[in-house]
């Protein structure tokens, strides 16, 4: 759920690795492939069906160049033979970890025609499959449904009647189980039809380019660790998995709590307090920042708990640390105790039916043999370079070895592990690629739903006040919009900042109805350094919600009415 973007379909593929065949020329490699396939929550489009044609340590090493070129500059030896390793190896490329981040990089590595497998300790689809992204949307679908039903005023304004509507707790359970188990075989069909080898066994690295799994051991001219993360729960905090659970349990809904405590307001938190909510939960947030929400741009923040929050069976204590909180036993109930989060001082005591943590996700990096070539982890965290290179305690970059995803803790989303894996792929068959993390959107499935990319407001001032230029600020409300209109969704807002000297694009937050699709337009702009005075020329077909983000580029007021030539990306 802390990386919660994804759609998804189903089947599995029947692609062959003879279909994708390249030929490498003067350090660079051109592909002679079919257009590039569809994703999905970071996933190709053969994994659901779809036949395929085919920081200080930082500074040490960004004045050597050379250093950088032996990350980034290489060329697979494998790409005339269809899938045979370099010499010397048993795979051009080895993956620890068949999450979405291994999976996409897996992938693009076969396009490219490197022999590659993928080690999977646990299952395929890793956290987002399994125990995030999938299954959590099966139960928004759900909890969407069932608070358009029981709203009586907004079925009545279409001229419906519904009777009462009710659910079946263990068809909501088995449609999401279902769908993870769907989407996890499609994930490993596609993986094996393009011809990667999936290894089953916990990964680690014994030195460079070898690796070990179960009693197995194997060499690869390049590694990539994907090892993702998993729930991260507070000190005093005892989890039975039953009446204090974390996200891993909750998606199984095994029950319905009458009222459940959700320790944290972020992206989990919100979600879950959206299925409980709508499923007939009360609902009582604690969150130890001083406002709920603190990842969101404020005023965004602001109106999503008027219309989130508010209304809604829910209450908060913010401000406060949920020290201790012991499962309900002996027919006791769930008790949490809350201190203030600046003097420490014991501020309230909670019985509740169930304790949901929320807290985030910590990665999963431990007893990877990362010893065994001198990395040593920040906060759990493996320390990479702009280029997803690891960096040894040294602060030196280790050779042919590359952390993505949660394991690096850049950027804890699903889409963003794939996105660093293709960067990598890009980067071991020759062609030097920098990603740019502010142009990936993340989205929170709430109804309405938020979106974002990029910097909120007040980061922006703040970067505006630091380098010396101003900032402007565009906003539109969905309740200009027809097809919103249409659909009685008009509660809703998209908010863009910018600058008015050059037009470029620094944020854009979205709340309102399918906000998670709408933002990739304005991640896309700042991907490819399109600025507003161009893209406000894009034409949207009417009516529809995607007219919202064409207001809002229309309502910008630009100085520099000239195209502006596509900026670099630029590394965050």
């Amino acid at each position: 759920m802390q990386s919660s973007i994804s759609l998804s379909l189903s089947s599995p593929s029947t692609v062959c690795r003879s279909d994708c065949s390249a030929v490498a020329s003067n350090a660079n490699v051109t592909l002679l492939t079919s257009p590039r396939s569809l994703r999905f929550c970071g996933l190709r489009r053969e994994a659901f069906g779809f036949k395929s044609l085919n920081s200080s340590v930082h500074t040490r090493f960004q004045s050597s160049k050379t250093t950088r070129l032996s990350c980034s500059n290489r060329i697979a030896a494998s790409l005339g033979g269809n899938g045979a390793p370099s010499k010397g190896f048993d795979y051009d490329l080895v993956i620890i970890g068949a999450g979405v981040g291994g999976h996409g990089a897996a992938l693009h590595a076969v396009e490219k025609g490197l022999k590659t497998a993928i080690i999977e300790g646990d299952v395929v689809g890793g956290t987002c499959v399994n125990r995030g992204c999938v299954p959590s949307k099966a139960l928004l679908a759900v909890s969407g449904r069932m608070r358009e039903l029981q709203n009586e005023h907004h079925m009545k304004s279409f001229g419906l009647q519904v009777a009462a509507a009710g659910y079946d707790r263990q068809g909501v359970a088995d449609h999401a189980n279902n769908l993870a188990s769907k989407i996890r075989s499609n994930l490993t069909n596609s993986m094996k039809a393009l011809g990667v080898d999936i290894l089953t066994g916990f990964g680690t690295i014994l030195g460079p380019q070898k690796v070990k799994y179960g009693d197995t051991v194997i060499t690869a001219k390049d590694i990539i660790i994907a090892t993702g993360s998993v729930p991260s729960v507070p000190k005093g905090i005892e989890v039975d998995g039953k009446t204090v659970i974390t996200s891993d349990h909750a998606l199984k809904l095994e029950f319905v709590p009458q009222w459940i405590a959700i320790v944290g307001s972020g992206y989990i938190g919100l979600e879950f307090s959206d299925v409980y909510t709508a499923l007939g939960s009360e609902v009582t947030f604690v969150e130890a920042l001083d406002q709920l929400m603190p990842g969101f741009d404020p005023e965004i923040g602001k109106l999503a708990q008027r219309v989130l929050i508010n209304p809604r069976k829910i209450d908060y204590h913010t401000g406060v640390f949920a020290s201790k909180i012991t499962p309900a036993k002996d027919g006791k109930p769930v008790t949490i105790e809350l201190i203030d989060a600046k003097t420490k001082e014991l501020k309230d005591t909670l019985e509740v039916d169930a304790a949901l943590i929320a807290t985030g996700r910590a990665p999963f990096t431990q007893g990877l043999g990362l010893e065994n070539i001198n990395v040593q982890t920040q906060r759990g965290f493996i320390p990479v370079d702009e280029r997803m290179c690891v960096i040894d305690a040294n602060g030196e970059l280790v050779p042919h070895l590359y952390c993505i995803g949660d394991a690096n803790g850049k950027m804890m989303l699903a889409h963003a592990a794939s996105a660093q894996g293709i960067s990598v792929v890009e980067q071991v068959t020759g062609k030097d690629h920098i990603l740019n993390h502010l142009s990936i959107p993340a989205a929170c499935f709430t109804h309405p739903e938020i979106s974002m990319v990029g910097l909120t407001e007040p980061q922006a001032r703040e970067k505006a006040e630091k380098e010396g230029f101003e900032i402007g600020i565009a906003k539109t409300s969905f309740k200009a919009n027809t097809k919103a209109l249409a659909e009685n969704e008009g509660e809703g807002i998209a908010k863009m900042i910018y600058r008015p000297d050059n037009g470029e694009i620094l944020g854009v937050h979205i709340f309102g109805m399918h906000a998670a699709d709408l933002i990739h337009e304005a991640s896309n702009a700042i991907a490819m350094g399109t600025r507003i005075q161009d893209i406000k020329f894009a034409v949207h077909a009417h009516p529809t919600l995607s007219e919202v983000i064409d207001e809002l580029f229309k309502a910008a007021k630009v100085k520099a009415y000239t195209s502006s030539p596509v900026a670099e990306p630029v590394a965050a």
